[in-house]
């Protein structure tokens, strides 16, 4: 059959990604892959220059995805079908453009792991995120904040004269377009994914880009790639190398003899080929490999511990099988981040298909016969001059306009081409995408000044070009607080203060004070915070009504939007009470929520941590008794593990101190249940 790019349906249960949260990301959520490094590590010197390049101060300009619940329901997903006689992939452009399927036909193979639900969990660098397939991520360590958001797609000319799957976005907390071109040569084995990242501007940026394969996770699937050590990350915050395949006296190469989620990130010799594979008892499995710009290959293991295997269960049905990820990044390790010049891009080519190696070799005690024979395989299959050949090919075909579009993304693109006058071949950022968020920041480029009436805009522009955008519009409320965010996100976290308290100044409403209260919170503040964040949530709910039992209460726009930002500010003030030694004011700002709102999870959690602090430890453990789920709980946290023994060691302890012996026996005698249990580092 000859290769075909058409639109088709796919039905999944899935929980609907529900509103973004209302209150500006000034900080990041919480990073689990923040590394401390020994001196005498030896990293090598660019390595060691990358990871601490330009880490990510805030989540700005994007907005947290926390909407979503655990409730899944049968849903329509547009995707796109990219099909010839070997192979069959299946696109989702409304999901960041994952590769949700690839199908071998020859071999009635499925060579990705196939998550059967969509279930949103926070993974994402802003929330929600979703396992399966194969994800492009752009922009800092984590997964991308389009990991579930439109990305442009249209059909354009392939270089072997047929069809290829054009996708494209403008990525926003790094300020950069990129392109991913997916196309099936006639009667290829192999899906080709050309891949373009520009720096349109003339300030050096950084980039990360880790393609992301989930592969099937089998008892006996192993994991190779072409090097003799790698650097494990474990989320205990460490980075070291370790010889592979084993480590700590097991073989890490096969994922389910480890027992704590890990990265391994592998230290691949330079010339060599670049390539990692999952292959299973039969020594089948898929293949990955590209030209040398994509240096880094890496394997992420979930571990065959009880957080783990209940991760897995979180992230599908349970009872389903898990998976493993390989991947494929920029640098040797995801914790780095790579300066591109101004003007400049970086560009690669990919190839993912089946691999078919003898099992007894792959699966025997000489790694390196195993990696030759997995190698000897993949150049037999599809040798490196071919694949450096197609990239070749692939080059002046990058530039060439779209011919059929197929979907449509954000408007972020276009506004930033209605500024700069950017000229991008290839990846069209047309007018008629830009929509109601950007018509606020196109009255600022013609006018000089942002709307005087009207709600502030929501998550607007931050770049050094729109902060001198704002410095030079005539001063107001949503003039000061945006020009308050982008000083904010350039690190000028002084200037930010003076220009929120300008805004309050000239009368706005609840996000300055917001803003405020987030900033004593950084510069530990504790007390001065916590007022801060309780006079917000006042702004807020007088903006809302007069209170969750006032049925008469205003329904305007205005109360809308304001009782939509309370439960997102008391998830903050909560905490911020507390650390201040507030518990009782804690307890009446929860109890302003709405009935339906305090049912949620994370106010589940935030009741039982008010009762512990008003001294009512077995009130408290009764919510953890009558059980509930957190449906945005991010990797790495562990607040419901320390509140749970937080809450046994006071009840053992009783009126006493907590010691080290209490400590010792509330865990004995207060076990933490399984289904709490998403700790991913040793405990």
């Amino acid at each position: 059959m000859a290769t075909s790019v058409r639109h088709t349906t796919l039905t999944l249960p899935a929980a609907p990604i529900g509103p973004d949260n209302p209150l500006p990301a000034l900080r990041g959520a919480g990073d689990p892959h923040r590394v401390e490094i020994p001196e005498d590590t030896g990293l090598p010197p660019d390595m060691a220059r990358q990871l601490g390049y330009q880490p990510l101060r805030s989540l700005l300009p994007t907005p947290l995805r926390d909407g979503y619940g655990r409730r899944r329901r049968a849903t329509d997903l547009d995707a796109i079908v990219i099909e010839n006689d070997r192979l069959r992939a299946t696109v989702l452009p409304g999901l960041g453009g994952r590769v949700y399927s690839l199908y071998h036909k020859p071999t009635d193979r499925e060579l990705l792991y196939r998550n059967p639900v969509m279930q949103p969990a926070a993974f994402a660098l802003n929330g929600a995120w979703f396992s399966g397939g194969i994800e492009w991520n752009i922009g800092a360590t984590g997964h991308t904040t389009l990991s579930c958001a439109p990305l442009h797609a249209a059909r354009v000319p392939a270089p072997d004269g047929g069809e290829m799957l054009r996708l494209w976005e403008w990525e926003r907390l790094r300020d950069l377009p990129f392109q991913v071109d997916l196309w099936l040569p006639d009667g290829a084995d192999f899906l080709y994914v050309g891949v373009r990242v520009r720096n349109p501007h003339h300030h050096t940026a950084p980039v990360y880009w880790w393609s992301n394969i989930a592969v099937p996770e089998q008892a006996d699937s192993r994991v190779l790639a072409p090097a003799d050590t790698a650097w494990h990350f474990g989320y205990a915050r460490t980075l070291r190398r370790v010889p592979v395949p084993g480590s700590d006296g097991a073989d890490r190469s096969y994922p389910l003899r480890s027992t704590h989620p890990a990265d391994y990130f592998y230290e691949i010799p330079d010339g060599a080929r670049r390539w990692v594979t999952s292959l299973d008892a039969d020594g089948r499995g898929l293949i990955q490999t590209s030209t040398d710009t994509l240096r880094g290959r890496k394997l992420f293991l979930w571990g065959a511990a009880r957080a783990g295997r209940r991760w897995q269960q979180w992230l599908t049905e349970p009872g389903t099988d898990g998976y493993a990820e390989i991947q494929a990044g920029l640098a040797r390790t995801q914790l780095e981040h790579v300066p591109l010049d101004g003007g400049a891009e970086f560009a690669w080519l990919e190839a993912y298909g089946p691999l078919a190696a003898d099992p007894a070799t792959v699966h025997g005690d000489d790694w390196g016969a195993a990696r030759g024979e997995v190698a000897a395989r993949l150049e037999a299959a599809l040798p490196r001059a071919d694949v450096d050949a197609a990239y070749a090919a692939w080059r002046p075909y990058a530039d060439l306009e779209p011919k059929a579009h197929l979907a449509t993304g954000s408007g972020w693109g276009a506004l930033e081409v209605a500024r700069a006058g950017l000229d991008l071949p290839g990846t069209p950022f047309d007018a008629a995408t830009l929509g109601e968020a950007q018509q606020p920041w196109l009255t600022l480029l013609r006018t000089g000044d942002l709307p005087a009436t009207g709600p502030l805009p929501g998550p607007a522009p931050v770049a050094p070009a729109w902060r001198e955008l704002l410095e030079s519009a005539r001063p107001g409320p949503a003039t000061d607080y945006h020009l308050g965010l982008a000083q904010w996100y350039a690190g000028d976290r002084a200037q930010a203060v003076r220009s929120w308290e300008r805004a309050l100044a000239h009368g706005a409403g609840w996000q300055p004070r917001y803003c405020l209260a987030a900033a004593e919170a950084e510069a530990g503040e504790t007390a001065r915070a916590a007022d801060r964040y309780a006079e917000a949530f006042d702004c807020a709910h007088r903006s809302a009504g007069t209170g969750p039992s006032d049925e008469t209460a205003a329904s305007g726009p205005a109360a809308r939007t304001g009782r939509g930002v309370l439960p997102a500010l008391a998830r903050e003030a909560v905490p911020a009470l507390l650390a201040a030694g507030r518990s009782e004011e804690a307890a009446r700002l929860l109890a302003r929520l709405r009935p339906a709102e305090l049912t949620a999870g994370r106010f589940r959690l935030l009741t039982a941590q008010v009762l512990l602090a008003q001294g009512a430890a077995d009130r408290a453990r009764e919510i953890f008794d009558t059980g509930f789920e957190i449906a945005d709980l991010r990797e790495g946290d562990e607040t419901v593990s320390d509140t749970w023994y937080a809450i046994a060691e006071r009840l053992v302890a009783g009126a006493g101190p907590v010691t080290d012996e209490v400590r010792a026996r509330a865990r004995a005698e207060h076990p933490l249940p399984e289904r709490y249990e998403f700790r991913m580092r040793p405990v």
